[in-house]
C-alpha cells in the first residue's frame, strides 16, 4: 500500500472512530500494526481535524456561549467546560512528565476495549434506571475532566466513551446534554494536545511529512463532520449499547489473534 493510501485510510478512521464511544487511538494502533506506525504528531493531527469538525457542527452553540456570557446559565456552563479542560491539562502534563507512553502491543488495548464496553453497559443499565436528568453539574464537570486523563494515559478506553458515560454515571442521564457537554470539553482538549506535539516536534528538530499531516487532517476532519451528524441524530431514540458489544467483540477478537500469535 502506498503511504498517500495508508495516510487517507488512517484518517478515515480516525474520523469514525474519534466520536464514536469505540477508541480512535485503540483503532489506531491496531491500522498502524499493518500499515505502519506514524509520528505521534501525525496522530494527534488528524484527531484535531476531527475536531475541527465538532468546531462546525457545535458551532452555534458555541457562539451562544461565548456571546452570553452576561447569563448566569451560560457563564455556569463555560465555568464547568473550563473546569473541565484545566483537570485534563494538569493531570495529563503530569502524566507525561512521568513518562507515561502509549504501549505498542496490542493486548492492553484489547482488554480496555472490553473493560470500557462493560462500563459502557453499566452505565446504560443506570441511566434506564433514573429519571432523564439534564444539568451540568460540578460533579459531572470534574469526573469527565478525570475520565479525559484516564482515555488519554490508556489507549482503548475512547475519550469520547470515558467522558460521556463518566457524566452518565454522575447523573447526566440524557444522552444529548451528556454528549454535547463531552464534545464540547474535548475541542480545547485535542487543539491543546496538537499544540503541545507541535512544540515537542520543533524542539527535538523532528521532520514532519507536512504533505500527509494535510492529507490526514482533511480526511479526518471530513467524515468526523458525517460521523458526528450521525451520532448526534442516532442518540435521539437509540441507546450506546450496539457501540459497547461492537468493543467487546472487537477486543475478544484482538486477544484470540494475540494468541495465535497472529498480532502482538
Amino acid at each position: 500500500m502506498t503511504d498517500l493510501a495508508s495516510t487517507i485510510l488512517l484518517g478515515l478512521i480516525e474520523g469514525i472512530t474519534e466520536f464514536l464511544p469505540v477508541s480512535s487511538t485503540g483503532h489506531l494502533l491496531i491500522a498502524e500494526h499493518w500499515l505502519g506506525a506514524r509520528s505521534d504528531v501525525f496522530n494527534v493531527v488528524i484527531q484535531a481535524g476531527a475536531i475541527l469538525a465538532v468546531v462546525l457542527i457545535y458551532r452555534e452553540r458555541l457562539w451562544r456561549l461565548a456571546s452570553g456570557l452576561g447569563r448566569a446559565e451560560e457563564r455556569a456552563y463555560a465555568a464547568k467546560l473550563s473546569i473541565a479542560f484545566l483537570i485534563t491539562a494538569m493531570l495529563g502534563f503530569a502524566a507525561t512528565r512521568l513518562g507515561f507512553k502509549l504501549p505498542e502491543s496490542i493486548t492492553p488495548v484489547a482488554w480496555a476495549l472490553i473493560l470500557g464496553g462493560v462500563w459502557m453497559l453499566g452505565a446504560e443499565w443506570f441511566a434506564a434506571h433514573r429519571p432523564e436528568h439534564a444539568e451540568i453539574t460540578w460533579t459531572v464537570a470534574v469526573l469527565v475532566g478525570l475520565a479525559q486523563v484516564v482515555a488519554g494515559v490508556f489507549p482503548g478506553t475512547s475519550r469520547s466513551a470515558a467522558t460521556i458515560f463518566a457524566a452518565m454515571l454522575a447523573g447526566l442521564t440524557a444522552r444529548p446534554a451528556a454528549t454535547e457537554f463531552a464534545f464540547l470539553v474535548g475541542i480545547p482538549t485535542m487543539f491543546a494536545a496538537t499544540a503541545y506535539e507541535f512544540l515537542k516536534a520543533h524542539g527535538s528538530g523532528a521532520t514532519e511529512d507536512w504533505n500527509a499531516l494535510a492529507v490526514g487532517f482533511a480526511v479526518s476532519g471530513v467524515v468526523a463532520f458525517i460521523a458526528v451528524k450521525w451520532l448526534l441524530r442516532y442518540i435521539q431514540t437509540h441507546r450506546f449499547t450496539v457501540f459497547a458489544w461492537y468493543r467487546i467483540l472487537l477486543g475478544v477478537a484482538l486477544l484470540a489473534l494475540v494468541h495465535e500469535g497472529m498480532l502482538h
